[in-house]
């Protein structure tokens, strides 16, 4: 199994990681409810998607 002969310098190092910085998730609106939820999903607080209600959600006490 081959083995490195060199090995990497910081600023190459650094150079590979400069792009695995975690970005924020894109949320949009519910349109009914006016709450914040990822795209093309049920709404997880009143359960509509595209108008119409896919699940039943349970009221907390």
């Amino acid at each position: 199994m081959p083995n490195p002969k060199r090995r990497h310098s910081k600023q190459r190092t650094a150079t590979r990681r400069a792009h695995d910085a975690l970005t924020a998730r894109s949320l949009s609106e519910c349109p009914n409810c006016h709450e914040r939820k990822l795209p093309h999903r049920a709404c997880p607080k009143c359960g509509y998607y595209k108008g119409r209600e896919v699940f039943e959600v349970e009221e907390s006490k």
